[in-house]
């Protein structure tokens, strides 16, 4: 894989992000006791989008220019609000480890979307990995619900990772002519007001939920959508987005894990056999095959002529 781009400080954010990320599929599910899926999402958009608000006056950041506002308008609306009501829904019927695993083929879908975006080639290794990874997915929605059957409902997860690489994607070329605190902050602002009416009761909800439920939220909120948001984007100027994307296949074994650990979700066999097949699809998709070595002849010969 091609990393020669992301140096030191990029991969920190990417692991920082992953991090952050990891932990919001269980946080997610343990909301869910107390909030409806829209509430959460208007919960973690709207604790957000504050905290991008503040840093934006702390650092006296403009907001873009405004011939970007409608586009970042509909990357926010898509990217922020579609992806996390999807992705919520969704975590009332399956694991959070499963949504995890099924959001690891953003990277496929991120090369996807550049190719017919920006025009980038599909080399017959990425086609293969999507192959190899669409396998893995089938197994994985097999075994979402607590029985080993089709569940419907994981289908919105895949919703949630067409339009997360949409949202990516969209946003790459709008760093060039804004800062990238002020296109996310944004994009966080339009996301927020399409949560708005699927959260109306959310003062309600607050005044009966328990302490720890809150703190979820705010978790939620600062760490997987502010902290982690950030972090990404901040390594997503460095680079491609298929290139940085390609690390998230790290996130579903660290999301499985905090599952167990958190909500005692033990992954049954089948769900680790499609994970792993998933994610091995997923790197095989975003491996670049190296160049092969110059023959020692015109090796030589180039010698020669220095």
């Amino acid at each position: 894989m091609d990393t020669a781009r992301l140096d030191g400080r990029a991969l920190a954010y990417i692991g920082i992000a992953l991090l952050t990320w990891s932990s919001a599929y269980a946080a997610i599910a343990y909301a869910l006791t107390s909030f409806t899926p829209g509430e959460v999402a208007l919960a973690r958009l709207g604790i957000g989008s504050l905290c991008f608000a503040a840093l934006m006056v702390v650092k006296r950041i403009p907001l873009p220019a405004r011939r970007d506002w409608p586009q970042l308008a509909l990357l926010g609306v898509t990217g922020l609000t579609v992806y996390h009501l999807c992705l919520n829904y969704a975590e009332t019927r399956i694991a959070s480890g499963t949504a995890s695993i099924l959001i690891s083929l953003i990277p496929a879908a991120t090369a996807a979307v550049s190719a017919v975006w920006v025009g980038e080639r599909l080399s017959p290794r990425m086609l293969a990995g999507l192959g190899v990874a669409l396998v893995g997915v089938i197994l994985v929605v097999l075994a979402s619900g607590k029985q080993v059957r089709f569940e419907p409902m994981a289908g919105l997860v895949l919703i949630s990772v067409l339009v997360s690489a949409f949202y990516w994607v969209g946003q790459k070329p709008l760093f060039e002519r804004n800062s990238m605190l002020g296109v996310t902050a944004f994009t966080f602002f339009a996301g927020t007001l399409g949560a708005l009416p699927f959260g109306l009761h959310l003062p309600q909800a607050l005044e009966a939920a328990p302490r720890a439920h809150i703190a979820a939220l705010f978790w939620l909120g600062i760490a997987p959508t502010f902290i982690g948001y950030l972090a990404w984007n901040a390594a997503l100027r460095q680079a491609s987005a298929s290139q940085v994307s390609s690390f998230i296949y790290f996130s579903p074994p660290i999301a499985v894990l905090i599952g167990w650990l958190w909500l005692g979700e033990q992954p049954g066999a089948l769900t680790l056999v499609g994970g792993a097949i998933t994610v091995g699809g997923v790197v095989l998709a975003n491996t670049r095959r190296r160049p092969a070595p110059a023959p020692v002849a015109e090796v030589d010969a180039a010698c020669e002529r220095c």
